[in-house]
């Protein structure tokens, strides 16, 4: 089975002695669905980070879709992954001057230089993919929180990542919105996506995980399949933590 991701003895400090990622192994394998939980400051959102180079790395080595990161966090490395990584952050990072349509295509035509006209015929392709192509050319701000998550998502794919990194991506959103982003992300799944999703949104980890990793204090504490995490966690500080969500 081909790695996606290979992260071997991850170690990320911020300040002298408190490590935000002390040690942390682990492989995601390609059109796997990983979602690391843990409380809050437990490394998750650090880690998922290092896997596009938006964190730097104190020590350790992360290979991405064959791409070698580590301390020395080359640019042309960076670069590199992100042109085949997508990420979706707690906070949408839609450009409020732009429209809908505009804010999915513009990547594709700056970075992978689409002509104008190709770019936004993908961009209504994914629009509709999240059911809001109705939304094309609106602003931002005309949007629910849970329609700008699906264009942020939308802005993501619009890239052909082979990898797609979720960042807690319905923590920022109202209950009733919650749903819609979880649907939009079960449907990528369903169709292959390699993904890592940091979620505290326990139905969503059951139903689509194929595995679920739980960190605490920057180190992997287990990581085994929903049925074994949700109803037969191995360490005490899992079960603790899933007797205080559920």
């Amino acid at each position: 089975m081909t790695i996606a991701i290979r992260a071997t003895d991850l170690v990320k400090s911020y300040s002298p002695g408190l490590n935000a990622l002390d040690g942390v192994s682990l492989e995601v394998s390609a059109g796997e669905v990983l979602v690391v939980m843990g409380p809050s400051g437990s490394g998750k959102s650090t880690l998922i980070r290092t896997f596009n180079g938006l964190e730097t790395l104190d020590s350790g080595s992360l290979d991405v879709l064959g791409l070698r990161l580590d301390a020395a966090h080359e640019e042309r490395q960076v670069r590199a992954i992100r042109e085949r990584v997508g990420m979706v952050f707690q906070q949408f990072n839609l450009f409020p001057h732009l429209s809908i349509l505009d804010n999915i295509s513009l990547a594709p035509i700056k970075v992978q230089k689409r002509a104008k006209a190709a770019a936004e015929h993908l961009a209504i392709e994914l629009l509709d993919q999240m059911g809001i192509r109705e939304q094309a050319h609106k602003y931002p701000a005309q949007l629910s929180g849970g329609q700008q998550q699906r264009v942020a998502i939308a802005r993501a794919l619009a890239l052909d990542p082979e990898v797609m990194l979720f960042d807690e991506p319905t923590s920022a959103l109202d209950p009733e919105r919650v749903k819609e982003v979880l649907d939009a992300m079960r449907q990528l799944a369903k169709g292959g996506m390699t993904m890592v999703v940091v979620t505290h949104e326990l139905g969503f980890a059951r139903e689509v995980a194929d595995r679920v990793m739980f960190m605490d204090q920057g180190q992997v504490v287990e990581t085994s399949d929903p049925q074994t995490f949700f109803t037969n966690a191995r360490e005490e500080r899992s079960r603790r933590f899933l007797s205080q969500m559920m």
